[in-house]
């Protein structure tokens, strides 16, 4: 709260998979008033967030963040005192085949963003400009690969290997440029592979969930042997919480799930997940529908997190863990079919299923 009234939150890409996320939990669990920015691209879905549509402190505008007039107006009206930017490109195989928009999206949407916020700052006083932040959520691919051992921490050097990765890498220093420059109120978040409701269905866990149901192929990356460190999506949304609201001004955190897995486990996971709670019908195991495919260009070996800033400065922790995340996931996909099935029609069909693993 501000001596304004109720905070006033902007989330860019709350119709997206974390976005919403966010937004249901804000909306169902605080008094933030709330606007929410999303172009509806393809991985966004209005109906990812219709419960919190219904709220009163829900406010939704359909705007492209690369559009500075839009955005403009939007901070104008709306005056936040918080932004949190989750709009993004974010799927590495979509970057290979197409940068373009990775760049136009991520690089030139986040200093539209960043210079709306700015010229938003400068024009506040008092209580409300030491409230204010831009809180800009990023990836761990921005850090590149590791080896067998070792993590990412917030001092790791940055080595990104796809055209989404770069482009990300490329947001977080505007962000961290902006902060040095001219003095924004910023914190910035890396998270490791999210996963849980209302995932789009091209990403590994729920393509690989929709495909086991459909009979279907797993396609699976060379040997299934990279590694990364999944993270349940509602354990992301209280982190992001924690940090914009008391994490340390110009401070970036790393947020992991404490869950390193290799591709070819997660799909034996929700095989075998499967095969307890929703058993084929011959009696077979999900796990003979695995097939392995070639490896994508550029593919990183393994991602892993060092999230004990986090833990120390703000008290969080991962509450799930995968085997428990992924049987949640995986019950609400076998609950919620109509949702991925309208996905998976119409305008949402074809070209935007591939190989994921």
């Amino acid at each position: 709260m501000t001596d304004q009234g109720p905070t006033r939150i902007l989330v860019t890409g709350g119709a997206g998979f974390i976005g919403s996320a966010l937004v249901r939990s804000l909306i169902a669990e605080s008094d933030y008033e709330l606007l929410n920015v999303d172009a509806l691209t393809y991985a966004g879905n209005e109906s990812s967030v219709a419960e919190a549509a219904r709220s009163p402190r829900y406010r939704f505008a359909r705007a492209d963040i690369c559009d500075a007039a839009a955005m403009a107006r939007l901070f104008a009206e709306f005056r936040p005192t918080i932004v949190t930017h989750l709009a993004a490109e974010s799927h590495v195989d979509r970057s290979i085949d197409g940068p373009a928009a990775f760049i136009q999206t991520n690089v030139v949407g986040t200093f539209t963003m960043l210079s709306a916020a700015l010229d938003h700052w400068r024009s506040l006083e008092g209580a409300e400009k030491q409230a204010f932040r831009f809180h800009h959520i990023s990836t761990d691919e921005v850090f590149g690969a590791l080896g067998d051992e070792g993590y990412f921490t917030e001092d790791t050097a940055y080595d990104p290997r796809s055209p989404y990765s770069a482009s990300k890498a490329g947001s977080d220093h505007l962000v961290s440029a902006w902060h040095h420059t001219y003095g924004l109120p910023v914190v910035i978040t890396n998270c490791s592979n999210n996963y849980g409701p209302y995932h789009f269905p091209e990403k590994l866990i729920p393509l690989m969930i929709i495909k086991c149901l459909s009979g279907e192929a797993l396609p699976v990356y060379g040997k299934g042997a990279n590694v990364r460190d999944w993270l349940y999506v509602d354990d992301h949304v209280r982190a992001l919480r924690a940090v914009f609201e008391r994490g340390r001004l110009g401070a970036s955190y790393m947020v992991g799930g404490n869950s390193e897995r290799t591709n070819l486990t997660v799909v034996t996971t929700i095989c075998d997940t499967l095969d307890r709670i929703r058993p084929r019908a011959d009696g077979q195991s999900y796990a003979t529908q695995i097939s392995y495919v070639a490896d994508r260009p550029g593919h990183d070996f393994r991602y892993a997190i060092d999230a004990s800033r986090l833990r120390d400065e703000l008290g969080w922790s991962p509450r799930e863990t995968f085997e428990t995340g992924i049987e949640k996931t995986i019950r609400w996909y076998l609950d919620n079919e109509r949702w991925w099935r309208d996905i998976l029609s119409g305008a949402y069909a074809g070209e935007r299923l591939g190989h994921t693993a």
